[in-house]
This record gives structure tokens, C-alpha cells and sequence, in this order.
């Protein structure tokens, strides 16, 4: 029997070449999970090249490079700028984020990520987080569900979903995720089923790891850390962080505000790679169905 795929890297190739790797530069993974992007970068850089691999979750230790150009980082990639100067690095050549959820994430019944097994609401990526989804479930009040469920899983039910889970866990923890997906299945359009039970258990996610936060923090110390000419390449997987990351490239800031100087030029510290997003092709989707809702961008920090 074969052992399960940790991860299936989207958009590689487009990735590689975004970065526009230097043999002897030094690079960062800060999402490293299955290493297949890692791999990829080593395969660029020579004996005096470096990278770093960023993952919080311990399970991804497994697949750690043997390599010693190669330094895995067991931390959330919030704190990029701290470990970089912990490692000795004075700034980097390139920055790589694939936000995506590994598909041991969903595939692990016992994580709790993924509505299509039973077990226990989890979602903590660091397994040592003391939240996890049945806390976020038990404790928030209805104004506070109703909001994670509209900002971070954009459902239109939203409301009428949060309302029910108070009532619902005020007869019974609400710790399973079969109880979950019962407990919201009757605001579930049929014909949109897995989409939107999806969108709920995403939702949840982002709220248990503070991923929009984590994000936010990420994108503004990578302005800190890269060299001028240095490459920002980030893969986002819904629309709130896609916009959030398209927004800071063009800007600078993670609020979007574009400011101008006195001859109307807009001042921003990046230069976009892309001005149109990268998706994956047709033959990509068929390979890999999970890449389909992948969208790469990729900037160069200008030197100011």
C-alpha cells in the first residue's frame, strides 16, 4: 500500500521562475508542508545558496530536507523577521507563500479539517495552540459566529447559521464534525452542498490559526527582509486573502491605500511580476483538482 501524498504543490513551475532564483541567494518557505516547493528551489541554488522552510505544524518535520544548505523552521511565518535574524541572515533574496491547506491536512481524520470524515473539531495547525474549532464553537457568542462565518467563509446564511449552533450547543457540545455538519445542513443549498460546507469549515480554520492576521503580519515584514530586486511569490486559495495580497502589492500597506506623489505617480515599494494573476492550466486541474481555485502573484521589492 502507498504511503498517502502529503501535499501536491500548486502552480510549481510558475512559482520557480517567479522567483527568479540566484544559485548563491537565500531563499524562504514559509509554508513548507510537503517540501515540494522547497525541492524545487534547491534544485536552483548551489553550494553557497540557503533556504529556509517555515512550517508551525510539527507533522511536517517528516519531510525535512537532508540538505545543509537547507534549515527547517518549526514556527508560524508571522515571525519572519525574527528567525531570519535568528539564522543569521542579513536579507533575502525571495519569499515564497502557498496558503493553500496540505491534503494531509484534510486527509488526517483526526485533524478535523474536512467535513467527509467524522472526528473531532480541531483545525489547530499548531498542534500545541490551545483553541482549536470546538472552543471557537463553544465560547463565541452569536454575533462573533455570525461574523467568522460571513468574513472568512462569506456565506449568506451566516446569521441564521450562528443562531442555530448557539441553540444547538445549549443541548449538546458541538465538538464533531458531523455534528457541525448537521447542525448547519439545513441553511446548505443542495446544489451547492460541498461548496458551502466547505466555506464553512474554512471559515472556522482561518478563525482557530488566525490566518488573516498571520498573513498581514507576513507581508509587512516581507518588505523588511528582502534585498532590493528581491521577489514576493504568494499563492492564495479564496477571495479574502487574494485581495489582501493583490492590495499590498500594489500599495505597500496591507490596507490598500494607494498614495501618490506630486506628479500623480503611485509610490509603492513593489513592482508587479504579473499584472494579470497566474492560474493553473486545464492539463494542472486534471492532475490536480485542489489547484483549480490556486491565484499567484509575485512582486519585486524596488530599490528605494
Amino acid at each position: 500500500m502507498e504511503a498517502p501524498v502529503y501535499h501536491i504543490p500548486a502552480l510549481l513551475d510558475e512559482c520557480i521562475n517567479g522567483l527568479n532564483i540566484k544559485s548563491d541567494g537565500v531563499y524562504a518557505d514559509v509554508t513548507f508542508g510537503g517540501g515540494g516547493h522547497s525541492r524545487a528551489i534547491m534544485s536552483k541554488l548551489g553550494e553557497n545558496g540557503r533556504l529556509l522552510g517555515f512550517d508551525q505544524d510539527i507533522d511536517a518535520l517528516c519531510n525535512k530536507l537532508d540538505d545543509s544548505r537547507f534549515t527547517f523552521v518549526h514556527g508560524n511565518f508571522s515571525f519572519l523577521k525574527n528567525f531570519v535574524r535568528y539564522y543569521g541572515i542579513d536579507a533575502l533574496d525571495g519569499i515564497l507563500a502557498d496558503l493553500g491547506v496540505s491534503f494531509h491536512h484534510f486527509d488526517d481524520g483526526e485533524r478535523g479539517f474536512s467535513f467527509r470524515q467524522d472526528s473531532r473539531l480541531d483545525m489547530r495547525m499548531n498542534q500545541k495552540a490551545t483553541v482549536d474549532a470546538a472552543t471557537v464553537l463553544a465560547t463565541y457568542s452569536e454575533e462573533q459566529l455570525a461574523s467568522v462565518l460571513y468574513l472568512y467563509g462569506e456565506l449568506k446564511q451566516s446569521r441564521r447559521m450562528a443562531s442555530a449552533i448557539v441553540k444547538a450547543r445549549s443541548e449538546g457540545e458541538i465538538d464533531t464534525t458531523a455534528r457541525l455538519t448537521q447542525v448547519v445542513m439545513p441553511f446548505i443549498r443542495k446544489s451547492q452542498e460541498k461548496k458551502e460546507l466547505a466555506q464553512v469549515f474554512q471559515a472556522l480554520r482561518i478563525e482557530v490559526n488566525h490566518e488573516i492576521d498571520a498573513l498581514k503580519s507576513m507581508l509587512q515584514q516581507s518588505l523588511q527582509v528582502l534585498k532590493p530586486g528581491g521577489r514576493l511569490v504568494v499563492i492564495t486559495y479564496h477571495s479574502l486573502e487574494d485581495r489582501l495580497v493583490k492590495n499590498f502589492m500594489r500599495s505597500g500597506n496591507v490596507e490598500g491605500k494607494i498614495e501618490k506623489d506630486f506628479y500623480g505617480r503611485v509610490n509603492t515599494p513593489w513592482r508587479l511580476v504579473n499584472n494579470k494573476v497566474i492560474t493553473a492550466s486545464d492539463e494542472e486541474v486534471e492532475r490536480n483538482p485542489r489547484s483549480r481555485s490556486a491565484k499567484l502573484r509575485i512582486a519585486e521589492k524596488i530599490a528605494q
